[in-house]
């Protein structure tokens, strides 16, 4: 049989040692009185870390949008929030320039019909023509 020794790792000893470094892991900053024992960052001569080396990675944009479609339609939904809906053209106008969007948001807003009423950012993003996304039946 062979001995372990002292430094038998266990379940107790992982807490333990969890514990001990949780305020490194949280700090998000240099916790070492020396510098030498500090983690450093990778070179500027060292290769680029690619998640798919011999791939184009692809994806992030439902079919039938685009990715502009995509970017406009979740910016409007950050500025617009939750509690508006529904909402209508003055509603949505007024929410965007209390919340501070961007001009270009407020004049995608401004080409909204008067008159409807939207339930949500996709009914938004249909009145002014972005492309949604294909649902499955």
């Amino acid at each position: 049989m062979a001995e372990h020794g002292k430094d038998k790792v266990g379940p107790l000893r992982d807490d333990e040692l969890k514990k001990r470094t949780q305020g490194e892991i949280r700090a998000d900053r240099a916790t070492r009185v020396e510098e030498d024992r500090e983690p450093q960052p990778s070179g500027e001569d060292q290769p680029v870390a690619e998640r798919a080396p011999d791939t184009g990675l692809t994806g992030g944009t439902p079919s039938g949008m685009t990715a502009e479609d995509v970017r406009s339609r979740s910016e409007l939904a950050r500025y617009l929030g939750r509690d508006l809906y529904p909402a209508d053209r003055g509603t949505v106008l007024e929410t965007l320039r209390d919340n501070n969007a961007p001009d270009r948001l407020v004049s995608l807003a401004a080409r909204l019909p008067e008159g409807e009423s939207y339930r949500n950012v996709q009914d938004i993003a249909r009145a002014l023509e972005f492309g949604v996304e294909d649902h499955r039946s």
